[in-house]
C-alpha cells in the first residue's frame, strides 16, 4: 500500500472510531465479517427515527432502545477463549509439485528389483540424515514402480522429515489410493496434516493408522494432536450452543414486538 491509501485507511478507521453505525451499512457487511470472523466485539447497532430535519426522543423510545442495544450487546460476538498448542505447526511448502509416477506403466521384473535398490539406498540415506538425498532416491524407485503404495508413503515420510507437509500429504495420499489400507499413508498424512494446524483431520488420520498397526511414534503424534482437536471440538459446541441461544430470544423478542 502506498502513503496515500494507508492514509484512506486511517480516516476510514477514525470515521468508525466515532460513528460505529458505519460497521452497519451493507456494502460494509464483508469488512463485518472479517472483525466478527477474528473475536471482535462489535457496538451495537444504533436506529433513529428521523422527524423533519431533527431527531425524535421520548422517554418510551430511549426505553424501547436502551432495551435493544442491552439485547444487541447481549447477543453480540463474544472473543474467542480457543487457545491452541501450535508449538509445530509450520508454514505451507510452496515448491514445484514431485514427480509421480504413471500406474499405467507396465512393470518389469527388473524395474522392481531396480525400485527396490533404490528404496533401499533411500532408506540408508535417511538413516544417515540425506533427506533431499533420500527423495530422489524413492523418486527414482516411485518412477520404477508406480503402483506402490510404500514407495509414496515412504516419500511422504522423507517429506515429513523435511518440514514439506504439503509434499508429504500429497504421496500419502497416492499412497491410499493405491491402497485404502496404508496404515503409513494414514499416519504420514496425519502428521503433514498437524504440521500445518489441521488439528481435526490429523487426528482422524492418526486414529485410523494406529488402529491399522500401531506404533509408540503414532501414539506420540496423537497426545500432541488431540489436545488441540477436543479444544476445537467443544469449543464448537459451546457456540453452536450460544448461536442457538441467541437465535431463540431474537425469536422471541420478534414475537414479542409483534404483539
Amino acid at each position: 500500500m502506498d502513503a496515500s491509501e494507508v492514509a484512506e485507511l486511517k480516516n476510514f478507521i477514525d470515521d468508525c472510531k466515532s460513528n460505529p453505525s458505519i460497521l452497519y451499512n451493507p456494502s460494509l457487511s464483508f469488512f463485518k465479517s472479517y472483525l466478527q470472523s477474528i473475536g471482535a466485539r462489535l457496538p451495537p447497532e444504533l436506529k433513529m427515527d428521523k422527524v423533519g430535519d431533527g431527531m425524535s426522543h421520548s422517554a418510551e423510545d430511549f426505553d424501547a432502545k436502551k432495551s435493544t442495544i442491552s439485547s444487541e450487546d447481549e447477543d453480540g460476538i463474544m472473543e474467542s477463549d480457543l487457545e491452541l498448542d501450535n508449538t509445530d505447526v509450520v508454514e505451507p511448502d510452496n515448491d514445484p509439485p514431485q514427480k509421480m509416477g504413471d500406474p499405467s506403466d507396465e512393470v518389469t521384473e527388473d524395474n522392481l528389483n531396480a525400485a527396490q535398490n533404490a528404496k533401499s539406498k533411500a532408506m540408508d540415506a535417511i538413516a544417515e540424515g540425506k533427506l533431499d538425498e533420500a527423495v530422489d532416491y524413492l523418486t527414482e524407485a516411485i518412477m520404477l514402480n508406480p503402483n506402490s503404495a510404500i514407495l509414496y508413503a515412504s516419500r511422504a515420510g522423507a517429506f515429513v522429515k523435511l518440514k514439506k507437509p504439503n509434499a508429504a500429504i500429497c504421496d500419502a495420499e497416492a499412497a491410499l489410493k493405491i491402497n485404502p489400507d496404508s496404515a503409513k499413508g494414514y499416519k504420514m498424512r496425519g502428521m503433514g496434516r498437524a504440521m500445518l494446524g489441521l488439528w481435526e483431520e490429523a487426528a482422524n488420520d492418526l486414529h485410523v493408522a494406529s488402529k491399522l498397526d500401531y506404533d509408540e511414534e503414532i501414539d506420540l503424534m496423537l497426545k500432541k494432536v488431540e489436545p488441540n482437536a477436543h479444544k476445537i471440538e467443544e469449543h464448537r459446541r459451546k457456540y453452536e450452543r450460544l448461536n442457538k441461544q441467541n437465535e431463540l430470544k431474537k425469536a422471541e423478542r420478534k414475537r414479542q414486538q409483534e404483539a
